[in-house]
């Protein structure tokens, strides 16, 4: 008879003398951390066998699982509901190969946790919309997402079984009948709605893409049959890792769009991205609004076969010459029209691609469509050009002096403001420091003490994305920055400095390590800004590094909130005609990377620094970065 020991009980016995020896030094490695690159090194020592060298090796990760295994223990009793779902969700996927049925458990008891967090974070999310609007529904809001929790449970449960993902998809499916059935109200018809367990699935699959294109596509595959803008974005996505895979269902989902009925319009419009315009959507409603969507930054058209891009424009020719019924009877989306704005949109193709008897016929019922259309319906104004991605955009200059000249014929200073504000906003994108001055003409002045750190922040991230160092330390001396984005902008350049210029990434580290200081203690943006500081240090100073994560220890156990992950910086404006909210991730504010990098170089001194952490959920991240680490992952 074979007998099976549970995993808690072998690390145990094996580990008892590797936590004995751990907790002996621990204290004399934090007394006196690991030395600098620039210090002397050490006589070398003979290489270990490759033997000890495996030992070692199994002894790192049999310590990992354990760590692992007593954080489980500890997680579950966590009575954040966020964090004992995320915690519990990635100690299973990292005990999965050594115990896939503890790993299934877990991620069971993570789901569980993950749908009364989701549910708490949607009842706040509410609660704040109807603070902001004061009862006026008219009233802009601007809020940033929850986390989706369930979906990130259910993407780490899903890589390792799909069965498991399987039957977590139908619990959110059910999920989410329940939650619309409770909000009650007829659903809305729009093209850009796909429904929610469809778009969970795909995202999912796109999530699983980067790693592993067979599973993406079983979880995918069942639902690329229907026209949705999250199937073809996953579509360019599966074409940069698969293209005949991805033009394979493509051209499946022209197949179905043809025969159906239902297809309108902004079907064909959506269809157009595949081939035209990827991962951007644009569609339009039955009064000739414009709304569009954009996953990505631009992307070129790919070069896709002439067959597969005269497939769509047949289909879409065939979709949009069908006769218009009467407007009582029209249930599409698009209406009379949002189906003429889609022809115009989409005409340069089918002149530059198509026949010229098909382009000609859709000119035709363009003229015909417009009998029917209001003569004061927009067709197309700065911010959404009609043909955006199918012709060449409007140079900035052009659009800038479309402004100004609008500007000069405001009739009310609220009007001139407005301008100046849409013309300081898309300047300071493309990172013009004019973007200063045209702020400092808006003549309200509390719009104007707005829009200051709004477009100090765009420029400030615009330096760093194109590595101007001059210009980013001119905004970190004068910019209108919070100290936390003060602190992230300089170790960001300390960063970007080349070797050669050392002194001056020192003094900017230096700079922002007194930037984060001056964050209020019980602030968790102080704890946050530390970390940035030890992730800069670290690439120059390994010391001065684990001295910096003492201090960010100490500045966790002081503030509130502070969790070690979901580092960001922020920024809004907000006026009476405009909400503006920008949030931007910024993994050097996470406890992950680095206490990854400290574990390399000395583990057991890693894991007594992240058993300092009062916070339960700080030192859950930290544990489990070093964990991982020690198992031998590298991400």
């Amino acid at each position: 008879m074979t007998h099976r020991f549970p995993l808690q009980a072998f690390l145990l016995v094996l580990l008892l003398p590797l936590a004995i020896n751990a907790q002996e030094t621990v204290q004399k490695v934090i007394e006196q951390p690991p030395a600098t690159a620039t210090a002397a090194a050490p006589a070398k020592k003979s290489k270990p066998t490759s033997a000890a060298a495996k030992a070692k090796i199994e002894q790192q990760k049999a310590l990992g699982l354990t760590v692992l295994v007593s954080l489980a223990n500890e997680a579950r009793n966590f009575s954040d509901q966020t964090l004992r779902a995320r915690t519990l969700s990635r100690i299973a996927d990292a005990l999965w190969e050594p115990d896939p049925d503890q790993g299934r458990a877990l991620f069971r008891k993570a789901w569980d946790a993950a749908e009364v967090a989701d549910q708490d974070a949607a009842r706040r999310t509410e609660e704040e919309r109807q603070r902001q609007q004061g009862g006026d529904t008219t009233r802009p809001f601007a809020l940033v997402q929850p986390s989706d929790l369930r979906s990130e449970v259910l993407r780490l449960a899903a890589k390792r079984d799909r069965a498991l993902g399987e039957e977590l998809l139908d619990k959110l499916k059910e999920a989410r009948k329940q939650e619309a059935t409770d909000a009650g109200g007829p659903p809305r018809l729009d093209p850009f709605a796909t429904p929610a367990t469809v778009r969970q699935r795909l995202r999912l699959a796109n999530q699983l893409l980067e790693t592993d294109v067979e599973r993406a596509l079983q979880f995918a595959d069942p639902v690329l049959g229907t026209v949705t803008m999250d199937g073809l974005n996953f579509l360019s996505s599966l074409r940069d890792k698969n293209a005949a895979a991805a033009d394979r269902r493509y051209l499946r989902m022209l197949a179905i769009a043809e025969t159906d009925l239902k297809s309108d319009a902004n079907t064909v419009s959506l269809l157009s991205s595949f081939p035209f315009t990827p991962h951007l959507f644009v569609t339009f409603d039955s009064g000739g609004g414009q709304s569009s969507s954009s996953m990505t930054r631009p992307t070129p058209p790919p070069e896709v076969a002439p067959e597969l891009r005269s497939a769509y424009l047949r289909v879409a020719a065939q979709i949009l010459l069908r006769p218009m019924p009467n407007r009582e009877q029209d249930r599409s989306s698009s209406g009379l029209q949002g189906k003429y704005q889609v022809i115009k949109r989409l005409l340069p193709l089918f002149e530059q691609y198509a026949s010229k008897e098909i382009a000609d016929q859709l000119r035709v019922e363009m003229a015909v469509l417009k009998q029917g259309i209001p003569g004061n319906v927009s067709e197309s104004d700065d911010e959404n050009p009609i043909q955006r991605g199918i012709t060449p955009e409007r140079k900035p200059e052009d659009v800038e002096k479309s402004l100004l000249d609008r500007i000069e014929r405001a009739k009310t200073s609220e009007e001139r403001d407005g301008l100046y504000l849409q013309l300081a906003s898309r300047t300071a994108q493309r990172g013009d420091m004019r973007a200063r001055d045209f702020a400092e003409k808006i003549e309200d002045s509390e719009l104007r003490k707005q829009a200051r750190p709004f477009v100090d922040m765009y420029l400030a991230r615009n330096a760093i994305e194109k590595k101007d160092i001059e210009k980013a330390l001119t905004l970190a001396a004068k910019g209108d920055l919070t100290h936390l984005q003060r602190a992230w902008l300089l170790t960001q350049v300390a960063k970007a400095l080349p070797p050669a210029e050392r002194e001056k990434a020192v003094e900017s580290i230096a700079e922002a390590a007194a930037e984060a200081r001056r964050i209020d203690v019980s602030d968790a943006d102080r704890p946050r800004a530390l970390v940035a500081v030890a992730n800069a240090l670290w690439l120059m100073d390994h010391a001065r590094a684990w001295e910096t994560i003492l201090e960010v220890v100490k500045a966790a156990n002081s503030a509130e909130g502070f969790n070690g992950e979901d580092g960001g910086l922020m920024w809004r404006l907000q006026s009476k005609n405009m909400t503006s909210l920008h949030s931007s991730s910024v993994d050097d504010f996470n406890l992950l990377g680095i206490f990854r990098s400290l574990s390399q170089e000395n583990a057991s001194q890693a894991i007594e620094l992240a058993r300092s952490f009062e916070g339960e959920a700080p030192r859950a991240t930290a544990l489990i970065a070093v964990s991982r680490t020690l198992l031998g992952e590298k991400k």
